[in-house]
């Protein structure tokens, strides 16, 4: 099976003891590895697929404890730099009563912003290999020329790109900087997973179908849209496929849409996807990529956290089967 890269923040979550209260009113968190590219690449790396993650953290107790927390799931670690001139990124997340999520962090700037584009090499990649990322790590640093390094020399050598938006507005000086410099990496991606809290910030347009279309520029070859617990839809050409969630009881939401799409990426790979045959790999097998996808990130909102909530793929498949 080819490898997952994802590149990006490797963060700690600092999760609440309480749900419903403001984060300005909690009195104790508990401390959780995290960081959306890092969730995905440990979501495959617990179903058994082959993943590295590519970023920098501080030479800090924090960076220890999650090179130590992505080496425990089985996430190669070799591409990740540590510095001593910025410390490893921290987010205190409250939880409201339904287990969404309000956020503050502290990078100004994280090690991870300071990862540059010579620190990327072209020789990680083969074809068939898929590159993940994200828009937190494309404010203006060494960090969003490293993701366009990556992007280009990937790309050369074959592999399948994946850009999930994952909006976070409190990182960025103003909303429509980030809306710009989403809208400049799409083009560059092959698969593209976006929300339904993000379709029309991101596009502009009010209209969903209308949004979706918009969003086949450049290199896209497919988009994921999802709904949360009312599933996802996956466009491809004009054709759509759609998939119904799961419900389950839900403790925390955190890292829910990266083990949806690391379940999605890994069915990818698993599949031996490229990208001369994408396309009609997820038209054949839209079935089994979303179910598995849709229980992936169903299941991981039954814990606290995203990696130590993250469900393995006999997990998924146990539960998949109780469903019918």
């Amino acid at each position: 099976m080819a490898r997952l890269f994802s590149i990006g923040e490797v963060l700690i979550d600092f999760i609440p003891a309480q749900k419903g209260v403001a984060l300005k009113d909690v009195v104790s968190f508990e401390r959780a590895p995290g960081g959306a590219p890092a969730n995905v690449a440990a979501a495959v790396a617990k179903a058994g697929g082959h993943s590295s993650m590519i970023t920098k953290l501080g030479e800090d107790a924090f960076g220890d404890f999650l090179i130590e927390t992505l080496d425990s799931v089985g996430v190669n670690t070799e591409h990740i730099a540590r510095t001593k001139k910025a410390n490893t990124a921290l987010a205190f997340v409250s939880l409201k009563e339904d287990g969404e999520r309000d956020f503050s962090f502290y990078r100004n700037p994280s090690a991870d912003l300071l990862l540059s584009d010579d620190e990327i090499d072209e020789g990680w990649f083969q074809d068939g290999d898929i590159l993940h990322f994200c828009s937190v790590d494309l404010v203006e640093s060494p960090m969003k020329k490293a993701h366009s390094k990556a992007i280009r020399v990937a790309k050369e050598k074959g592999a399948i790109i994946s850009f999930d938006p994952n909006v976070r507005l409190p990182l960025w000086e103003d909303a429509e900087e980030c809306r710009t410099t989403i809208r400049d990496f799409l083009p560059h991606a092959h698969l593209v997973k976006i929300s339904d809290e993000e379709l029309e910030f991101i596009t502009g347009i009010s209209d969903e179908k209308e949004a979706i279309r918009s969003l086949f520029t450049g290199d896209v070859k497919a988009v994921i849209y999802t709904k949360g617990a009312e599933g996802a839809v996956l466009y491809i050409n004009g054709e759509s496929f759609s998939s119904t969630g799961y419900k389950v009881s839900v403790q925390d939401t955190t890292g829910a849409g990266d083990a949806f799409i690391g379940g999605f990426l890994y069915k990818v790979l698993e599949k031996n996807a490229t990208i001369s045959n994408l396309d009609t790999i997820l038209r054949n097998e839209h079935d089994d990529i979303l179910s598995y996808a849709n229980a992936s990130g169903a299941l991981t909102t039954t814990g606290k956290g995203a990696i130590s909530a993250l469900p393995t793929k006999q997990e998924i498949y146990d539960f998949i089967e109780k469903q019918k």
